[in-house]
Parts: structure tokens; C-alpha cells; sequence
């Protein structure tokens, strides 16, 4: 990280912010700005923030779980997926650029905020469902295999 933070120093020291940021003729520059922001804010803000959720749910689980069928992954894979898609279609969500986004396409944003949320229902109902089957398929291979040891 230190490494990153130093080619991300020289490059604003040479480079100069005023030459990142312009878009006239250099649309990459603020486009390589903004990816080096976006890096620096996920390492430095959002890692240790889901780092964080990820302990507390471990800390939580372990209290209710049945421990046949762990659960943390059923929480997180939805949770990742419904997170990726609020990050790519934030904008969106939003309603950030309805305008141009309106005379680009003719359409509206209205819909966006209705349809992340139906997907991030699913996820979770999928993933609930997955785990019921599971928990199910472990209750009756242990009931077997305690009838089979009573035996």
C-alpha cells in the first residue's frame, strides 16, 4: 500500500492536479484520477467497513446457527451481489443525470430503484431457499445415520 500511495503521489506531483482533472483532449487522465480515488476509498473506507460487518455477522451467527449447515455464506454471496449492483447502477438509482440520461436514451430512471430492489429480494429469497433445502438434506442424512447407528 505504501507503494501505492507513493506512485500515487508521484504521479499528482508530476503530473499536477489542474492536468488530472481537465477534460479537454485528456479524458483518460481524470479517468485515471478517478479509478486511483475509487481504489484509495475502497481500501481505505469500504474494505474495513465490510471487514467490520463481516466480524459482526460471524459474532452474531454463532449464537443462532445450527452448525450442520453454516449460514454466513448464505448471507454474504447475496449481499456481495445486491452490492455490486447498487455500486455499478447507483447514478441510476439515484437519479443522478435524469436529463441526459432522458434525451441519451428516452427513457427514464424511475424504474432502476423498484428493480434493484426486486433483485436484492430475490438474492436473499434464493439464498434462504438454498439453505432450507441444506438444512433439510442435513437433517434427514443425520437422522439416518442416527437410526442406522441405533441399530
Amino acid at each position: 500500500m505504501v507503494s501505492g500511495f507513493a506512485l500515487l503521489g508521484y504521479l499528482i506531483f508530476t503530473a499536477k492536479p489542474s492536468t488530472l482533472w481537465t477534460p479537454e483532449g485528456s479524458w483518460w487522465k481524470s479517468m485515471a484520477l478517478w479509478f486511483a480515488a475509487a481504489i484509495t476509498f475502497h481500501d481505505l473506507v469500504l474494505f474495513p467497513v465490510y471487514a467490520l460487518a463481516d466480524r459482526l455477522l460471524g459474532v452474531r451467527l454463532k449464537r443462532c446457527q445450527d452448525w450442520r449447515v453454516p449460514l454466513r455464506n448464505h448471507v454474504r454471496v447475496p449481499a456481495l451481489g445486491s452490492g455490486l449492483m447498487l455500486l455499478m447502477f447507483f447514478p441510476g438509482i439515484l437519479r443522478r443525470g435524469a436529463t441526459l440520461y432522458g434525451e441519451d436514451t428516452g427513457l427514464t430512471q424511475q424504474p432502476f430503484m423498484g428493480r434493484w430492489l426486486l433483485l436484492t429480494a430475490v438474492l436473499f429469497a434464493g439464498s434462504a431457499l438454498s439453505y432450507a433445502i441444506r438444512l433439510t438434506l442435513a437433517q434427514r442424512r443425520n437422522t439416518t445415520t442416527f437410526e442406522s447407528r441405533q441399530r
